[in-house]
């Protein structure tokens, strides 16, 4: 979706409300003389200070215009005879970078009568897909079969191959090498996808939450953001706003950002990915900052729209605990996203107290005297839990069900939530840049960070509040690969990144250190056992 199109969907203003007479950004202006000088490289010499940049302010949507088609050698393939519609590799994508279209016959001929290259058009017609999903249950119902496609936007993939991970054993996707000649094939495609017309509510099913992006209300993230390759947060960034988007509507969402990688990648001036209202705070202010933005929200009767905080587990666990803290104690109707990385990315990767016990991180380094970090990870969800009337999750972005089941609880909950989600840092979790979904399984698999769901509204004590569904084995001490039958444990977990390198010999041993790490990952899975009521 471009920037024009946000102008007419979501206003973009300074933070003050919309009654009090402040003009907002001029978005064409801003996309002609801001965005054309940064595009054309002038910007540096001949772009003068104004009072927007003042103001601090940047338009919605303007990540669009950004180009990342030069940083990666491969680009995702499409192959449609294999695709199945589970949509996954759209929902996995940390950078809007492909998307899925769903037409009928009609409409692919009428798509097709804009070609006139006979072999073009056969293409196009080939990259819509007959599945199960969309195609032949319809057909067998006496319904418009729906025809499925997936196009990549060759200006916001980084080559990540996260898409081609999360599609696995269905093979509907593969990386290639880029040539001009493809490149052009690739942007001439994603055109095609731009001009037809939006997928039809026929075929989105609202109780399957992997169709939620087929809708453009979902699509509030549109890319250009500068994460690096395969960013575990800008996924869930991208998952939330899809979910919250899609039950409530892009005007009636605002965000509140505590300083950290979220706020660098998201505004590195002048690329916005966003198309709602947000402002960024301070490193450890963010939910104090909601607080208001909240309470002036209800005195204008804006009761009905979703703030959310954004913030890592520097932000959220140590600097800005407090401020959390007495957000959740104000009973305030306010959600939390917690972008655990275990780590603090944003500053070079020192340790936080949400790091895990062995872990090397920049202040924590392994050595002679001490192998990692030495304290035990603080576990934010159990503390949150303790918190009144206060709604918690723990979740990832690979259990997509999951996730979206704790957004629309948050969204419906009346007062404080908090979603602690584990979001891979490639860089500091020593992991490869298409694996952030396959660590985050791992990491569930492995008791590393188990799925918690704890809502205030299923009862009256503990047990009844909380649940553990979706973890494996949820009434075991660890659960058994089902290959091979090895118990995939913490130090299991371990093994995967390099983060915990150092801790194994080379018999492959674990380090004492490491073991002390795993024995405090078995003590909190049977605490949560325990409050679960299944010990």
């Amino acid at each position: 979706m471009a920037p024009e199109q946000a102008a007419a969907d979501v206003p973009v203003h300074s933070t003050a409300p919309s009654h009090i007479d402040e003009p907002a950004i001029d978005l064409d202006d801003f996309n002609e003389r801001v965005m054309g000088a940064y595009n054309d490289g002038s910007a540096e010499k001949g772009l003068e200070a104004d009072r927007d940049v003042a103001r601090s302010l940047v338009a919605a949507g303007t990540g669009a215009l950004r180009d990342f088609s030069y940083i990666a050698p491969e680009i995702p393939e499409f192959i449609p005879a294999n695709c199945v519609g589970c949509m996954e590799c759209v929902i996995e994508c940390p950078d809007t970078a492909i998307l899925g279209k769903i037409t009928d016959a009609a409409g692919l001929e009428k798509e097709l009568g804009n070609h006139n290259d006979a072999a073009y058009k056969e293409h196009v017609k080939n990259t819509f897909a007959k599945t199960q999903k969309y195609y032949t249950t319809y057909e067998k119902q006496k319904k418009e079969p729906g025809l499925f496609g997936i196009f990549i936007d060759p200006t916001k993939c980084k080559g990540c191959a996260e898409c081609v991970e999360v599609c696995g054993s269905h093979a509907a996707l593969k990386m290639i090498k880029k040539t001009d000649e493809n490149m052009k094939t690739f942007a001439k495609d994603f055109q095609v996808y731009r001009r037809m017309p939006e997928t039809s509510p026929t075929y989105i099913n609202e109780r399957l939450v992997s169709d939620m992006m087929l809708a453009e209300r979902s699509l509030l993230y549109v890319g250009g953001a500068g994460s690096c390759a395969g960013c575990g947060e800008a996924t869930a960034l991208r998952m939330m706003l899809a979910a919250t988007g899609f039950a409530h509507g892009a005007k009636n969402i605002g965000l509140v950002a505590s300083t950290g990688c979220n706020t660098v990648y998201t505004s590195t001036y002048p690329y916005n990915p966003y198309l709602v209202p947000w402002t960024n705070s301070l490193f450890e202010n963010g939910p104090a900052d909601a607080m208001g933005v909240r309470a002036r929200w209800d005195q204008l009767g804006w009761s009905g729209k979703k703030i959310w905080v954004i913030g890592g587990d520097g932000a959220m666990n140590d600097i800005g605990f407090q401020s959390l803290s007495r957000m959740l104690a104000s009973g305030m109707n306010i959600n939390v996203l917690v972008l655990d990385t275990q780590v603090y990315s944003n500053t070079g990767g020192q340790a936080s107290t949400s790091t895990y016990t062995g872990q090397e991180t920049k202040m924590s380094a392994h050595g002679k005297a001490l192998g990692g970090k030495q304290e035990r990870r603080k576990e934010l969800a159990t503390i949150c839990m303790m918190h009144p009337e206060t709604m918690v999750a723990q979740t990832t972005c690979a259990h997509i069900n999951h996730f979206y089941k704790a957004i629309f609880a948050a969204n419906e909950f009346e007062g404080p939530a908090v979603v602690n989600v584990f979001t891979t840092c490639q860089p500091e979790h020593g992991v490869a840049d298409n694996m952030a979904g396959h660590q985050a399984r791992l990491a569930v698999d492995s008791r590393a960070f188990p799925l918690i769901m704890y809502d205030p509204r299923k009862g009256d004590t503990i047990a009844k509040r909380m649940s553990l569904a979706g973890n494996p084995a949820m009434k075991d001490d660890w659960y058994n690969n089902p290959k091979t039958g090895e118990p995939m444990d913490f130090v299991y977990f371990a093994r995967t990144e390099g983060r915990f390198a150092k801790h194994f010999d080379k018999e492959g041993s674990p380090s004492p250190t490491l073991l002390r790490s795993q024995e405090d990952r078995l003590r909190n899975w049977h605490t949560l056992q325990e409050l679960a009521g299944l010990r």
